[in-house]
């Protein structure tokens, strides 16, 4: 993220990096998915199931990772990486209306997970609110000039969150589709290649060529860019599913703020962004809301009756896949 916020200042169009990073990560993905998983391809794709691959790229790669660069473009690398921790508790929410997630308001975890997804809403939105965006120099009146860079602020943000929404329905139908198809690599490199298809086909259509939408960067340095990121997220997925299957999605889940910690780090000394103070009160809640949610996840698998418990990989599991990390 602190890496391509120049790039998108200079005017690099989001949707070109998310059509040649998807293809990037579904091309160093494929020869894992294919040496690891080939056993558990099915025979034959049911109409269903390349429905939902369809659904998967468009929601979890094309509008999920256009809006993040787009909001991330708008506001900063430390919102934009801030964001994503509210996915839990929204999974929450869109669960126990789908009837995915047990919901008992008579429960005690029920009302923990309740409570850490409003601290994760509240914190996103003081964040929001109390990190004051500066007004980016120019020769406009500094009045002006501040109403564009407020404005530009509050589109980020809506961003955001829109793909936050979008990660969320994403995370429950792949969860859905595990079930079915337990091949995690796979589902990594086929949605990604379909999503890259399809966003390029996107800007396209709407541009009228594929084109990075600057001329101040090289086609190049783009590409390799784009080749290293790819690279990066490949390794990232391997890395996150072998920690999934040693120790589980909750303590894999734990380390999420870890990257906003980062981020707000490196955006300081590498681009000169100023993190307010204030702003990290929202952070200690959307932190904190984020735990609880975990916390009350985790437990309220313990103490659930043994002909309540899920089991991996049969037509009731849905619950133990909605926190795997995208």
């Amino acid at each position: 993220m602190v890496v391509l916020t120049p790039i998108l200042a200079l005017g690099l169009d989001p949707l070109f990096l998310v059509t040649f990073g998807s293809l990037s990560t579904g091309l160093f993905t494929l020869p894992f998915a294919v040496n690891l998983e080939r056993n558990k391809w099915p025979s034959e794709l049911s109409n269903r199931l390349v429905l939902q691959f369809v659904l998967l790229s468009l929601g979890g790669v094309t509008v999920f990772q256009a809006l993040m660069l787009h909001g991330m473009k708008k506001t900063s690398p430390a919102i934009a990486s801030a964001m994503p921790n509210l996915a839990p508790g929204l999974i929450f929410v869109v669960a126990g209306c789908l009837r995915f997630e047990r919901v008992d308001i008579k429960c005690q975890y029920t009302r923990a997970k309740i409570l850490g997804t409003l601290l994760c809403l509240g914190g996103a939105i003081t964040m929001s609110i109390l990190q004051s965006p500066t007004a980016p120099p120019g020769r406009r009146p500094p009045d002006l000039a501040a109403a564009k860079s407020h404005q530009d602020w509050v589109i980020g943000c809506v961003c955001l969150l829109g793909a936050v929404l979008m990660l969320s329905g994403t995370i429950i139908l792949q969860a859905a589709t595990m079930i079915h198809f337990p091949a995690p690599f796979t589902l990594c490199s086929v949605t990604s290649l379909i999503g890259a298809v399809m966003t390029g086909l996107f800007q396209v259509a709407t541009a009228g060529r594929l084109s990075p939408g600057t001329p101040q960067i090289s086609t190049e340095i783009i590409l390799s860019l784009v080749f290293v990121g790819g690279l990066v997220s490949s390794v990232c997925i391997m890395f996150q599913t072998w920690a999934l299957e040693k120790k589980g999605p909750v303590v894999v889940s734990l380390f999420s703020p870890t990257q906003t910690v980062g981020t707000a780090i490196f955006s300081a000394l590498f681009l000169g962004r100023e993190v307010q103070p204030a702003s990290m009160l929202g952070m200690v809640f959307l932190f904190s809301g984020l735990y609880l949610v975990l916390w009350a996840k985790k437990k309220e698998g313990q103490v659930l009756p043994a002909d309540r418990v899920v089991t991996y990989g049969t037509e009731a599991d849905v619950e133990k896949p909605l926190l795997l990390p995208h």
